[in-house]
């Protein structure tokens, strides 16, 4: 018996990854993040998707908003993309993207990176989990 696992906007950032991919064999590696960023928002609107750029959110601090932080792409308005062009990914490019997730009302983020090889991660931070510094930390 096989068991199959939905997960939270699936069909969203596996749509994102197919496209992430078609663009990283299109592109190649060796780009800046924004060459990069530009490929996918043209990509990813051609497959129909909403697409958010450089989306500014707030960061809360008890109660207080202490600054911002700019998603580099919100898909659909439901998944954060954060794109790098590196040689590999580092344990600090994920931890940006929780500290992202973490902040906003968003629960599903995609790392993404145009290195020598395809690499990609998808991170939930569910609402449940998150202290709620703001009533205003939404995305809209």
């Amino acid at each position: 018996m096989t068991t199959t696992i939905e997960l939270l906007h699936g069909d969203i950032t596996d749509r994102i990854i197919g496209i992430y991919l078609e663009v990283l064999n299109e592109l190649g590696h060796g780009y800046l993040e924004q060459i990069c960023q530009r490929g996918m928002v043209i990509a990813l609107e051609s497959a129909g998707l909403e697409v958010q750029q450089r989306k500014s959110l707030p960061v809360w601090f008890r109660g207080h908003q202490i600054g911002d932080f700019s998603a580099d792409l919100v898909v659909e308005k439901v998944v954060l993309v954060e794109i790098k062009a590196t040689h590999r990914l580092e344990a600090w490019h994920e931890a940006q993207l929780l500290n992202y997730l973490r902040a906003s009302d968003l629960e599903v983020g995609l790392l993404i990176n145009f290195g020598p090889k395809a690499e990609f991660k998808r991170r939930l931070y569910t609402n449940d989990r998150k202290v709620r510094l703001s009533s205003s930390s939404g995305v809209t």
